[in-house]
């Protein structure tokens, strides 16, 4: 009988995947190994059969390359179903893996590169989302490692191929270098944080046209980084020299600030299983009965300090969610503004909470009404209104903090952020997010200050509607 795949407890059931690939191995162990049948399978066999060498695989290190020739000789859907299968362990086991598996699963993913199987993009995908920010673990560094690995030892197959890749790796290795480099003491970090660079500024340097793929969110990525010296002068060259990128058309950061990021990217820096619990609780969870979801959820990715910047991607994450049309949602689930205001309430670095609040108004900064939608800037105001009075602290907090990005953030092309600040306001009014924001220009328990800046954006905002009428 084979093995298993995973970790389980004494108690815990067993896993129905792993179970099925463990079954179709036993199945079939007796045609795994030379002279391999060469006969015509049915689909169900087919299926079955692949599971089977796919199970081998991982679970048999000293027959992989045995198994792959088997897998070589029967393929007949350019690997399609296979990489599939393996697409779907990664998100459904990698947490429970044994390392052995893992390590067999990082060779499987080159010897699908290799033979340019149909669904390798996908798989790649599937394994930078197991690379879970402010997570400093042995098994946690190794995958970066294996996976910045990957990315350059396959450059020229994967920019033929499968070019868009690159900047998915790019997103994910920006966003975990920002956490390594914190931790300048640490010896185990020195190689994997030069091979980050290294890929990323190869990414940036070589491939830039399809850097502007991700869209702003670039640039918000790119500040955490402005401290090592490889990114300062890519820094450099965007704020005066964007000749430097060869790439036709592009005059710089304004230029990055009016692309909006596909949501596709948020998802990369949160686990499947992370997003399922998020997705769970702004479609499940009555409001007022989330507390017992809230610290299940803390207890489970967020039970160490480091790993806070995950409140970030959480924000950002939310930030962009859609409903899908079909889904069932509870009519009284608790609302996105309200599971942001509970991470806020997480943060105990000032930075992380000032990282936080930048990525819940980030959109609001440089907002299109033609280009972006208005569910990015909904969670924000509705969290500053929602807060009046019983959190007017968080209120003070989020607006201040606005005002001073509006005055602060980019103060070279500060007539852009306004023009997006007031967009926003403009919109969330007239599509009836909130009836006015006479809620927070007469609130007494506001600093007078906060409201008298406020006052001001929205005498631009009503001259700007005025101006749209004319």
């Amino acid at each position: 009988m084979a093995g298993t795949l995973i970790h389980r407890a004494t108690l815990d059931a067993e896993n129905p995947l792993e179970a099925s690939l463990r079954e179709s191995f036993n199945l079939h162990e007796p045609h795994l190994r030379p002279p391999f049948s060469l006969r015509t399978f049915t689909p169900d066999q087919y299926s079955s059969l692949n599971d089977a060498i796919l199970f081998g695989i991982l679970r048999e290190p000293h027959f992989a390359k045995t198994h792959i020739k088997h897998l070589h000789a029967i393929t007949t859907d350019g690997y399609c179903y296979f990489t599939s299968m393996i697409t779907r362990i990664v998100d459904e086991l990698y947490g429970k893996f044994i390392d052995s598996a893992k390590i067999q699963l990082i060779w499987l993913t080159n010897e699908m590169i290799n033979v340019l199987a149909v669904g390798f993009d996908r798989l790649l995908v599937a394994l930078l989302r197991q690379i879970v920010g402010g997570d400093f673990s042995e098994g946690n560094l190794w995958l970066c490692s294996e996976m910045v690995s990957v990315f350059l030892n396959k450059w020229d197959c994967i920019l033929e191929e499968e070019p868009l890749i690159l900047t998915y790796g790019l997103y994910v290795f920006l966003r975990v270098l920002a956490d390594h480099s914190r931790l300048c003491s640490d010896p185990r970090l020195d190689v994997l944080k030069r091979l980050e660079i290294e890929f990323c500024v190869r990414v940036l340097r070589e491939q830039f046209a399809l850097c502007l793929k991700i869209g702003r969110d670039l640039i918000r990525l790119l500040q955490d980084l402005v401290h090592i010296v490889e990114f300062k002068s890519i820094w450099k060259d965007l704020l005066l020299n964007p000749g430097q990128f060869k790439v036709d058309g592009f005059e710089g950061v304004l230029q990055i600030y009016r692309l909006r990021t596909p949501n596709l990217y948020f998802s990369l820096r949160i686990t499947p299983e992370m997003e399922r619990k998020l997705r769970y609780l702004v479609m499940n969870v009555k409001f007022g009965n989330q507390r017992r979801y809230q610290v299940w959820f803390a207890k489970k990715f967020l039970f160490l300090s480091e790993r806070e910047t995950l409140l970030v991607d959480a924000v950002r994450y939310i930030c962009s969610m859609r409903h899908p049309s079909g889904e069932v949602i509870e009519p009284e689930a608790i609302p996105r503004w309200a599971v942001i205001g509970w991470l806020l309430k997480c943060c105990r670095k000032s930075y992380i909470e000032a990282n936080l609040k930048l990525a819940l108004f980030y959109d609001w900064l440089f907002f299109d009404e033609k280009e972006d939608n208005v569910t990015s800037i909904e969670p924000a105001i509705l969290l500053m209104v929602n807060s009046i009075p019983k959190y007017v602290d968080v209120t003070n907090t989020l607006l201040e903090f606005l005002l001073i990005l509006v005055d602060n953030y980019d103060v070279d092309r500060k007539d852009l952020i306004i023009n997006g600040v007031v967009n926003s306001i403009r919109v969330l009014v007239s599509k009836g997010v909130i009836g006015s924001l006479d809620v927070l220009t007469h609130c007494d328990l506001l600093s007078p200050l906060l409201r008298e800046m406020l006052g001001k954006l929205l005498l631009l905002t009503q001259t700007t509607h005025s101006e749209d009428l004319q």
